[in-house]
């Protein structure tokens, strides 16, 4: 009778000649060939021993091994699971002829066109004098006469009709060449009804007669000329406005702004007009500046500006609502704003370098405990971690704000110090109490955005568990109660995993889903009154001040807990506990359970074996192993040491 495949492994072992075995050790352990002169050494010495592979276990080969590990370990890739929509993103250089602003989403709500760059033809404090485009659909200014506000927000010193609204047809051919530009037109008897209505508009500012647009029902509609005392057109009306149409007019276009809600200082294009403000020369250098970047930049006036709320209505400037709002600005040095490549001036996109630095965080903690040979768990627990130029401008200077939520680890006396440029160069800061090894790095909480995703991923690749049903599952039948419980921890059928993922996950209670925000309680107290009386009001919103508590109610204790933060909803006293000591709590649990242990051992042997254990080998080698590694003080080179020199790691397969 044949032997089975795992009787085999009792069996006298066939060791691999010399030379294949110093390249197996060296393509495991550095992701390389040995050299001729590394090859002639083991020839020489006639094995390759302990002392050999723990030399291996120094190089910076076997770190950069270590780290790729760790990466597909992690899935430490954020850039999906950031929601970049570019709206903070700057277009241009900032050289006299690429002006510097934005050009996208958020161009709608300060200049009222999407991808509507300013005016780089006329200095923002210089309108008044500079020569405009517009000037003969004066008055052109009545509510704010000035460049300025008495703020200093800048207002629009040009405007072009939206040609999502208007058609636009060449001056001469619309008018069969009677007029031909804009000036003509206004002093011709016949059509100077539509001087305010002459458009010019391009480069060569050519003139054109913007019309509602016949071809859409919604301004074909607007059939009513509404004239000035002059007899020109200021409005085209629809006939029938009790009737609710979709659109109801269209105003002449002018550089005086609509106020949003009627409210000062809250302003908006008046629609159908692309309102543009002008520029500004900056003598201070944007902070991804080079040596290559112009000593004074070009930068759209509304860009340019620097406050930390709206000087008017008090609204903050700090979040992703300033690219939206025409009195905040991209701050200082262009901080809250990004760009991409600038090729002339070697400036490379700063979104890529903020993921490249975020991906790149987790990986330095990890490679730091390995190489200086600490327990293996501390990248699970340790509150050391790194920031290069990227990162530390990014903290610092409370960058980044329209695109990542991300809480700054430590105060920003505590980061390092590293020039923007420098990416490569890493620097080692300790993050403040709440923080926990790779588990709380924006990588991690990114990649993984909600407490069960981050449950999952640490059962998975740390505990080498998943969450699934037992076969012997059974549901009730769908009239009973059980199945419309709210809590998924007792719900029928989904209690069997989330049983233990809800209380688990609360871990990271603290942590706000979908970003990197960590939910301070002197900010975010476990219950908000406020919060609970907007609920009670109907006020889910709250001044957008709750989007972290529980605002409406599904259940009886939904509505108990109305103004409660979120994370506490459904958790028991015991259970709390969990939110507010986070992972490091879970990782020593788990520590105490010899699981860490077991699926490290199992992971680092399906590494290095190309292939899981076997039931057999598991048998022979998961226990001792196991015990090898903690009274190790769980050294991973220790563990790793331990795996590539057991006989089934040298025998011929």
């Amino acid at each position: 009778m044949p032997a089975s495949a795992e009787e085999a492994v009792c069996a006298p072992v066939a060791k691999v000649p010399l030379e294949r075995h110093l390249r197996q050790l060296s393509l495991d352990l550095l992701g390389r060939p040995p050299t001729w002169e590394e090859y002639q050494a083991a020839q020489k010495k006639g094995s390759v021993d302990v002392e050999d592979i723990r030399a291996m276990m120094n190089k910076d080969e076997f770190y950069a091994r270590i780290r790729n590990y760790h990466r597909a370990l992690l899935r430490a890739n954020l850039s999906a699971s950031v929601n970049d929509n570019g709206n903070s993103r700057l277009s241009g250089s900032g050289a006299a002829d690429s002006i510097l602003g934005f050009a996208n989403n958020s161009s709608a709500g300060l200049r009222g066109g999407f991808g509507a760059g300013c005016d780089s033809t006329i200095e923002q404090d210089s309108c008044l004098t500079a020569t405009n485009p517009d000037a003969h659909a004066a008055p052109l200014r009545e509510k704010v006469t000035t460049c300025r506000d008495t703020q200093g927000v800048p207002m629009p010193v040009s405007f072009d009709y939206d040609t999502s609204f208007y058609k636009c047809t060449a001056l001469a051919t619309a008018t069969s060449n009677a007029v031909t530009t804009c000036a003509d037109l206004a002093a011709n008897a016949t059509w100077k009804k539509y001087t305010y209505f002459c458009d010019r508009r391009g480069a060569a500012n050519d003139s054109f007669l913007c019309l509602p647009d016949p071809g859409k029902s919604t301004t074909a509609a607007l059939t009513v000329e509404v004239t000035d005392a002059q007899g020109r057109i200021i409005a085209f009306e629809h006939p029938n406005i009790p009737s609710k149409p979709a659109l109801t007019d269209l105003k002449r276009c002018t550089l005086d702004l609509e106020l949003s809600g009627n409210v000062k200082g809250n302003y908006a294009p008046r629609r159908g007009c692309i309102q543009r403000e002008g520029y500004v020369m900056s003598t201070k250098p944007p902070f991804w500046a080079t040596g290559t970047t112009p000593a004074s930049v070009k930068v759209c006036a509304i860009e340019a500006q620097d406050r930390a709320y709206n000087p008017w209505t008090m609204a903050s400037c700090e979040t992703a609502r300033f690219a939206s709002d025409r009195s905040c600005g991209c701050g200082d040095r262009m901080r809250r704003c990004e760009v991409n490549a600038i090729t002339a001036q070697s400036v490379r996109a700063v979104h890529d370098m903020r993921v490249a630095a975020f991906n790149e965080e987790p990986l330095r903690i990890v490679e730091s405990v390995v190489k200086r040979d600490e327990p293996y768990f501390n990248i699970l627990t340790t509150r050391r971690s790194f920031v290069n130029g990227t990162l530390s401008e990014y903290y610092r200077q409370n960058q980044g704000v329209g695109v990542f939520s991300v809480t700054a680890p430590a105060s920003a006396q505590a980061i390092p110090t590293v020039p923007y440029d420098e990416n490569g160069a890493w620097a080692e800061y300790t993050r403040d109490a709440q923080h926990s090894g790779v588990l709380t790095t924006p990588a991690f909480l990114y990649r993984f955005p909600t407490q069960r995703a981050r449950v999952n991923e640490f059962y998975e690749a740390f505990l080498c568990k998943t969450f699934a049903p037992p076969a012997d599952a059974s549901l009730p039948p769908p009239e009973d109660s059980c199945n419309r419980q709210n809590n998924l921890a007792v719900r029928c059928g989904c209690n069997y995993c989330h049983a233990t993922i809800e209380p688990t996950g609360a871990h990271w209670g603290r942590y706000a889903e979908r970003s990197s925000q960590f939910l301070n309680a002197d900010q975010f107290p476990r219950f908000d009154p406020k919060c609970r009386d907007c609920a009670l009001n109907g006020d889910t919103n709250c001044g957008g001040e709750c989007s972290q508590y529980v605002m409406q109610a599904y259940d009886g204790d939904g509505a108990n807990s109305l103004g409660m933060l979120k994370t506490y909803l459904y958790r028991t006293a015991d259970e709390e506990q969990n939110i507010e000591a986070g992972p490091q709590l879970l990782v020593q649990r788990m520590m105490q359970t010899g699981d860490l242990e077991r699926c490290t051992v199992k992971r680092i042997w399906n590494e290095f074996l190309g292939r899981p254990m076997t039931a057999e080998e598991q048998r022979m080698y998961l226990n001792s192993l196991s015990q090898d590694f903690a009274k190790s003080g769980h050294k991973l080179k220790s563990l790793i040491e331990h795996v590539v020199t057991t006989d089934a790691y040298r025998r011929i397969d």
